[in-house]
């Protein structure tokens, strides 16, 4: 790496970090950038310095950190627009190979929350880890109400849950209310999608109808360093359509 002398009023850090940048789109993702004592030697600044440039780019998603390792490129974050489809669907739609783990399928006794979208009954849960392009985006835990989709755990689950039902069971997911919230990844969770503890998460939870009917409970945990949400927003004074079940949605 050049010597590249720092030069100007401008805050060192600041400096260095548009260098760094600059650096990191030659690189490509994945590719390490320059320990700190490299970067410290070459432009002649502190340690503190170099850190807080580096600190900077890793918070606004530019670069990642593995322990022991070093710090590298990180990944552009997928962007979503809020719209109807399931993950296989969106992935393509961007141009990238969607897979499945599948990591359990059971019937079972759902817990409350799901009891209050789905009504009472025995439903299918779906766990499964989901890739793009081989990389871990999200892991969904889902509910699928018993009567609805008999025999489901003998059918292949790896690909779009929306398409199987519409095309095995005559069900077509049309409508959905989605909320969304921040969490940090801990345990099995940080373990299944690759990243580190605490790294930050976005949960969205969506509770989808099909012809009125409650058919979906699905929490997907999404990693915030590899995707991100559009919402275009306008000024619209129109109170928004009761949810298909008063008092149903949470």
């Amino acid at each position: 790496m050049s010597r590249a002398p720092l030069h100007g009023p401008r805050p060192k850090h600041v400096q260095l970090r548009e260098a760094i940048a600059e650096l990191a789109a030659g690189l490509g993702p994945e590719a390490a950038i320059p320990s700190e004592r490299e970067l410290m030697a070459t432009y002649s600044l502190s340690r503190a310095t170099v850190r807080k440039a580096i600190e900077s780019l890793i918070a606004d998603g530019m670069l990642h950190r593995v322990h022991g390792k070093g710090t590298f490129v990180a990944r552009p974050r997928l962007e979503s627009r809020l719209h109807l489809a399931s993950f296989s669907q969106d992935m393509r739609r961007r141009g990238l190979t969607p897979s499945t783990r599948l990591l359990g399928v059971r019937l079972a006794a759902p817990p409350s929350e799901v009891t209050q979208w789905l009504g009472p009954g025995r439903a299918w849960r779906l766990d499964r880890l989901r890739l793009a392009d081989g990389q871990p985006i999200a892991l969904e835990e889902s509910w699928y109400p018993a009567d609805l989709a008999p025999g489901l755990d003998r059918h292949d689950l790896g690909d779009s849950i929306y398409a199987l039902l519409a095309d095995e069971y005559g069900v077509v997911i049309d409508a959905a209310e989605q909320t969304l919230w921040g969490e940090c990844a801990e345990g099995q969770v940080a373990q299944l999608l690759a990243c580190p503890d605490r790294a930050p998460l976005l949960v969205f939870r969506r509770l989808s109808t099909s012809l009125g009917r409650p058919v979906e409970h699905v929490v997907s945990r999404y990693r915030g360093d590899r995707y991100q949400l559009h919402m275009s927003l306008s000024r619209d004074d129109t109170p928004p359509p009761a949810p298909p079940h008063e008092g149903n949605t949470p």
